[in-house]
Formats: structure tokens, sequence, C-alpha cells
């Protein structure tokens, strides 16, 4: 097996929410090659914000099932509560992420709202432009402000791995939820653009787009048949699961990646072929 090289690597995780969702599988992924792991969280809505000033691992808290899976296979790993939209709460994170694993060789950019959180699913008349604000403030301010702040310590150890998460649904359209895929849109130009600002810096941005995956920890019916209807337009049939991107997040994150930089990784299960 090659060695992808992420031991003793400091990975902060952001939107790791749930025990069965991305964030959680893409941490033990990384806790598995022996990586220190700092994960994000938030209990926000689309409609109500969370606020915290500092992380709490030892009280009962969303992450912290996540936190007792990494430690029982022997990994090193925190967890932070904060409101991704707020500049002053990830100065916060950051700072906590970087005395706990002496540094942030990796940012992986997961957070976001999409189906977990309440959003509107409707077509683009039904959605309050307050709706519209909330998730932008999410998905692209909270993207711009986590990019920034991990700039200055990347920039002084001349090296870093920034990965954004966008959706496969960007590139075949999706009818309703204009407002979530125009988001995802938004991080695949964030991602080229900001490639080319670091290059000199020797820091990597990629993206990486998942298929429709099942992710929630109690899913409805409806939901279920929501993450089966992909499945007949795949080239691999199946439900998509969150360990189905942690291979291509894991070889984005690790020295196996150091000459890409600026490019879009779909994992869909050939959904859309780009």
């Amino acid at each position: 097996m090659i060695d992808p090289g992420l031991r003793g690597r400091g990975v902060l995780i952001t939107g790791a929410n749930n025990r069965l969702g991305i964030g959680a599988a893409i941490a033990l992924g990384f806790a598995r090659l022996g990586a220190t792991v700092f994960l994000h969280y938030h209990r926000a809505s689309l409609q109500q914000g969370i606020q915290a000033d500092a992380y709490r691992a030892e009280q009962a808290k969303p992450a912290d099932e996540i936190l007792k899976d990494l430690r029982n296979i022997g990994g090193r790993a925190a967890a932070y509560e904060a409101d991704f939209s707020d500049l002053s709460t990830i100065s916060r994170l950051f700072d906590a992420a970087e005395n706990f694993c002496g540094g942030v060789d990796v940012l992986i950019n997961n957070a976001a709202v999409f189906s977990v959180v309440p959003m509107n699913r409707g077509r683009i008349e039904t959605i309050d432009p307050l709706e519209w604000d909330r998730l932008m403030a999410v998905n692209l301010r909270g993207l711009f402000f986590c990019c920034r702040a991990v700039l200055p310590s990347m920039r002084k150890q001349k090296s870093g791995k920034i990965i954004t998460v966008a959706s496969g649904t960007v590139f075949a359209g999706a009818s309703g939820r204009i407002h979530y895929v125009t988001s995802k849109a938004a991080t695949i130009g964030f991602t080229r653009t900001l490639a080319r600002e670091l290059g000199d810096d020797h820091i990597n941005v990629n993206c990486l787009a998942p298929g429709n995956t099942l992710s929630e920890e109690n899913p409805t019916e409806q939901m279920i048949k929501f993450r089966e209807s992909s499945v007949g337009l795949r080239a691999l049939k199946r439900i998509q699961m969150p360990n189905d991107v942690v291979g291509a997040m894991l070889f984005l994150a690790s020295p196996l990646s150091d000459f890409i930089t600026g490019q879009t990784i779909n994992v869909d299960g050939g959904i859309s072929f780009l």
C-alpha cells in the first residue's frame, strides 16, 4: 500500500455535524492515516445561527460521537463549535485549530447549508430573499473567511492544501434549490481563482464535487427516495455513501497531488463526465 504521507499533518475539517455525514467519514479517513484532526461543527439552521467562542470537546455536543469514533481508532482529535458566517468566530476557530494541531496543513471546507439543514427546495419564485442571503453567508462567506484565515500559516510554511466542496448538481443543474446550486457553482470559480493566487506560495487549492449522497442520520422515506433517484443516472448504479468521497479527499490532501491545483474532481458514480 502506498503511504500518502499524511501522518502528523494537522487537518481542519469544517461542517462535521453528524456521525454519518461526509465530514465524519473524511475525519475517520485522516485519523486512520495518522493525521491530527480538528473538527468544526455548528447547530445552525437557515433561520438561526449558533454563537460559541471556545471548543468544548468534553461536553455533550453534536461532534462528540464523531470524536469518540476517532479516538477509538487511536486518532488525536478535538472539536470547536462556531457560526461559519461570523468572521470573529472563524478567527477563534483557526487559533484553536493551530494550537491543537501545531499548525493547519490541510483545510477542508466541507461546511454548507445543504440537505440536513432546513432549506427551501422549491423553484426560484418560492425562495425568500432572507433565505438566499443566509445560505450564501454560510456557503460562500464562510468559505471566504476560512481560506483567508488559514493563509498566514500556510504562507509562512510555504505549503498547504486547501480543498473546497462543491456539488455534482452544478454540472447537470437541478430543479429547485437554485440558491444552493448557485453557491456550489461559485465555489468552483472561487477554487480556480484562489489556486492562481496561491501558486507562488506552493499552496494547492482543489475542489471535490460529491454526487447525491445519503448522509442523514435518520433519513425519512422521502429522503431515501430522493437519494435513490440518482441511481439510474449513474454508470455505477447504487446509492452514494459518505465513504465514497474519502479516497479522493485523501488524495487531494496528500503529497501525491502536489502538482495538481485549480481542479474539480467529480465523485458521483458517473452521472456527469467532465
